[in-house]
């Protein structure tokens, strides 16, 4: 009997997509002191690491190709990285990479993954390599939609055709404030509004945070939820949020028409 599809929210960017048959991972986080951050959630559950068909990264930063959690997977796991960060992981070990830009077209099993405009910053770390950010739509039996780490912009509305079964869409971050190139609650609801998704499920917020900053980490790990929550009910009551904890999964119903929107 085929498993069935689900979205399993790993924490902060790191979502699994059971899709078609295929286990597809997102921007992998998995280390419980990464850098000066601390996982105040427990572990991801180890089996959903296992036969995973492809990993996706959207963008350079430590937070989503950190490399001591991709070694996790096996240095033999497939990598669809941005073009120009295939470097940082072959010299890393890894030795099936693929490296795409923005309107390529890769096959995962049954599902086509295409890589998709994101506004985020390029570089690695200063003096770095530096590889333009995407997100990523997975086209199968359902649509879903991962943004990785962007800004808002218009154009966004293009990609909720066809419809979207779901968005992940990121909605804070990893500390007390947003730096350029992220959307806050307030501004991932608009994205909502201009993708009209079936479901948003809120993603990179309630995960990690800062060293010795904790009293101050409410909205990171409660308010942003909550208000993006009632931003969407208020700017696209047509989609329903679904609001996820880490390690958290959405068995998903069956896709949604196709048909063009007026």
């Amino acid at each position: 009997m085929p498993e069935p599809d689900r979205l399993t929210w790993l924490g902060h960017a790191t979502m699994l997509a059971e899709l078609d048959g295929a286990r597809i991972l997102t921007d992998p986080l998995l280390r419980r002191r990464p850098m000066h951050l601390r996982r105040h959630v427990p572990d991801p559950d180890p089996e959903a690491l296992k036969r995973l068909d492809a990993v996706f990264i959207s963008h350079l930063h430590l937070d989503h190709l950190d490399v001591p959690s991709l070694r996790r997977l096996g240095t033999d796991v497939r990598l669809i990285v941005p073009r120009g960060a295939g470097g940082v992981v072959r010299r890393a070990g890894f030795a099936t990479v693929e490296e795409v830009a923005e309107g390529d077209t890769v096959q995962v099993g049954a599902v086509a993954v295409t890589a998709v405009r994101a506004d985020h910053d390029r570089h690695r770390l200063p003096g770095g390599p530096v590889a333009p950010p995407l997100g990523y739509v997975l086209d199968g039996s359902r649509r879903i939609y991962f943004a990785g780490d962007t800004s808002l912009y218009e154009e966004m509305r293009q990609l909720g055709h066809p419809r979207l079964d779901v968005a992940l869409l990121p909605i804070w971050g990893w500390g007390p404030r947003l730096g350029p190139g992220h959307m806050d609650p307030h501004e991932a609801s608009r994205a909502v509004a201009l993708l009209e998704p079936v479901t948003a499920i809120p993603i990179h917020w309630g995960t990690y945070f800062p060293h010795g900053l904790g009293g101050r980490r409410h909205m990171a790990f409660v308010d942003a939820p909550r208000i993006f929550a009632q931003a969407v009910a208020d700017l696209a009551p047509g989609t329903e949020v679904r609001v996820l904890e880490p390690g958290g999964a959405l068995d998903l119903q069956p896709a949604v028409s196709r048909a063009p929107r007026r």
